[in-house]
């Protein structure tokens, strides 16, 4: 039996929420020989964007 799925159908709003958050919580593994200048951009912005949360918080304390 096939077990092809479809994906021509419109989803509901609950669809794309429930799909939305079954992808957020696979965990990723990061390799550095493959990573390109975009992860390794992406990955400096992360890493300023803590620096300055982190400051936040800790002024607000």
């Amino acid at each position: 039996m096939p077990t092809n799925k479809r994906f021509d159908k419109v989803l509901t709003k609950t669809e794309k929420i429930k799909r939305a958050q079954s992808v957020k919580n696979e965990d990723v593994e990061f390799s550095a020989e493959q990573a390109d200048a975009q992860d390794l951009e992406a990955i400096r912005r992360a890493e300023v964007a803590d620096r300055r949360q982190e400051r936040i918080i800790s002024d607000s304390e």
